[in-house]
């Protein structure tokens, strides 16, 4: 049974569980409600909890468990010559029968006993999903039975369900930062193997990226070399053009449109300008290889100038445009935020309005601009798509825009493509890289938030 019709049915359980609980509610207080500890609507939602909570860890324990069962199952049944094999080759027959059973292979084509194992394989599926429904459905009404036993007068329902959505919030935010701690951990021991094989000076100082190391012993021209330097420069200079574009650009449309804009044409022209934030990063890939590149290579044999097809200005332009609709959203909640007091008293004094906004707003705003196009930074750091199309994958130390540069994050992407063994140099690089950009993007993160409180406790 597909997952998705069993949580449709849990769902209509817990709603009629919900309805159920208030018509309990209201026939315990015989229809007047002040006799109840908290409103009818509670004594549902606390009948809809009773309902959905045990059915729903059973489900989503069923769901992580079901496939290593059945697998097992299988397996155990299996012929002995099959079951002696080695893991790998048992893993490999376990995947030609899950192919069977998903459709994805024809089971002429292969031996009867491993169809024969698909077809187990297949019947052990139907009895898990007809046995996880009746499962599901018992709970949901043992647990609604339980909790329409237990409703009366004094029972404080809106504590209990409140209390019970304070523990959800928590486990979500448990889980969240635990995945984020998983996260790093697993990045921090992978770039520690990486640093056991490079010294980490080498890589944080060498002066050439060229991550191809030998397959074989005797290989020439693959000896490795993982002088991240390069790539730092790269990234940090299609950032700063970046910034060059972005922070000018959606600074001034953000001032126009707190200040000067009425308001239906802010109405009107934010959310128009927003949609550059919802553009797919390889569209404006695309923008920046097909049209953007050849234009300033264009002007660039007018003015005899040699510009590469891929540069890092071609990168850093369209990346900034992408990135203007970030820094003037920030921008303009944090001017429209200043008090409007501020503005009066400046009018007061007989400042003009462009006065007033230079000596007074932007003072005002301006921890919160900063933090703004700190964020924006982080965001051109960690940019793919754009650099990969547009500036190329060449490792070249240079700070000339008009040359092919790449990024580090375009080289994390490279090492990691195709199959590739996780204990050689070349592919725990990926992960070095991926520390030094995750150290980068949370210290400015933190300056970001380190200059937002610093604002706040300043102006209250």
């Amino acid at each position: 049974m597909h997952t998705l019709t069993l949580v449709l049915i849990l769902l209509l359980l817990m709603i009629a569980s919900f309805y159920f609980g208030r018509q309990r509610a209201l026939v315990v207080s015989s229809g007047n409600i002040r006799m109840l500890n908290s409103l009818p609507g509670y004594y549902g939602y606390y009948t809809a909890l009773w309902c959905g909570i045990p059915a729903f860890i059973i489900f989503i324990f069923w769901q992580f468990s079901e496939s290593a069962i059945i697998t097992n199952l299988v397996i155990a049944g299996l012929p002995e010559d099959i079951t002696s094999l080695s893991r790998q080759q048992l893993n490999l027959i376990i995947n030609e029968i899950r192919n069977i059973v998903s459709g994805n292979m024809v089971a002429d084509m292969t031996r009867p006993e491993i169809a024969a194992a698909a077809d187990h394989y297949r019947d052990l599926q139907t009895i898990s999903d007809i046995a996880l429904l009746v499962v599901i459905i018992a709970l949901g009404l043992t647990g609604a039975t339980y909790a329409l036993s237990h409703i009366d007068q004094q029972q404080r329902a809106r504590n209990k369900v409140e209390n019970t959505i304070l523990v959800f919030l928590i486990v979500c935010s448990t889980i969240a930062i635990f995945t984020t701690v998983g996260i790093v951990l697993s990045v921090l021991f992978e770039a520690i193997r990486f640093f056991q094989s490079v010294p980490f000076t080498d890589f944080l100082f060498g002066l050439e990226w060229s991550p191809q190391t030998a397959i074989r012993p005797g290989q020439v021209g693959a000896s490795g070399a993982f002088g991240a330097v390069p790539l730092f420069v790269g990234t940090m200079l299609i950032s700063l053009i970046a910034m060059m574009v972005a922070v000018p650009i959606g600074l001034m449309s953000a001032i126009y449109l707190s200040e000067y804009a009425s308001s239906r044409l802010r109405a009107l022209s934010k959310p128009v300008l927003e949609i550059l934030a919802g553009i797919p990063t390889v569209v404006y890939g695309f923008f920046a290889a097909l049209m953007v590149a050849p234009f300033f290579q264009g002007w660039g044999e007018l003015l005899g100038l040699d510009i590469s097809s891929e540069s890092a200005l071609a990168a850093g332009v369209v990346m900034g445009i992408m990135i203007i609709p970030f820094v003037s959203s920030l921008s303009d909640d944090v001017i429209y935020a200043v008090p409007q007091s501020l503005r009066d008293g400046a009018y007061s004094l007989g400042a003009t309005q462009s006065e007033t906004i230079r000596k007074v707003v932007i003072p005002a705003a301006l921890p919160g601009i900063v933090a703004g196009i700190l964020l924006a930074v982080s965001r051109a750091i960690g940019e793919t798509m754009i650099v990969v199309m547009a500036a190329g994958l060449a490792a070249n130390l240079t700070t000339n825009p008009l040359e092919s540069v790449t990024t580090v994050t375009v080289q994390i992407v490279t090492l990691l493509v195709g199959d590739q063994e996780f204990d050689s140099p070349k592919t725990l690089a990926a992960f070095a890289l991926g520390l030094v950009l995750f150290v980068v993007t949370l210290i400015l993160n933190v300056i970001a938030l380190y200059v937002v409180k610093k604002y706040r406790e300043q102006y209250e």
